[in-house]
């Protein structure tokens, strides 16, 4: 994500989320009860910023000593992120860290704190 000239990078499999305030029903339409506020605190906001996932070893990397590259540059593999930029979060509060960017106030959530995702449908998720 950039902003002024800055450019905030997510790594691994965190989600960059811009907060909801106020109301116990989003504004997609969620509602979410007293209880699920009271016992666990559970909060909303729309991803605007997603990581690449959760980084995998390559197939050659099972030996004993995995900081050798053999066969010239090593290629990161991810495990891609289910959530996406746009989507609507629901998501264990406890578990996110608040930053501050540019004056705006975000969360970085790891995906696992993520109960539920609202989505619009995207036109490569369309079937003709």
């Amino acid at each position: 994500m950039q902003r002024n000239g800055k450019e905030l990078i997510v790594v691994g499999d965190r989600v960059l989320v811009r907060v909801e305030d106020g109301d116990d029903r989003t504004k997609v339409g969620l509602y979410l009860p007293a209880t699920a506020v009271e016992g666990q605190p559970v909060q909303t906001g729309t991803i605007v910023a997603t990581g690449p996932g959760l980084p995998m070893p390559g197939p050659d990397e099972n030996t004993d000593e995995p900081w050798r590259i053999t066969g010239g540059q090593r290629q990161t593999r991810f495990l891609p992120m289910q959530a996406r930029a746009g989507d609507v979060a629901l998501f264990f509060r406890k578990a996110a860290v608040e930053i501050t960017f540019e004056q705006e106030r975000y969360l970085v959530v790891p995906q696992q704190a993520i109960l539920a995702l609202v989505r619009e449908p995207h036109p490569e998720d369309l079937e003709y």
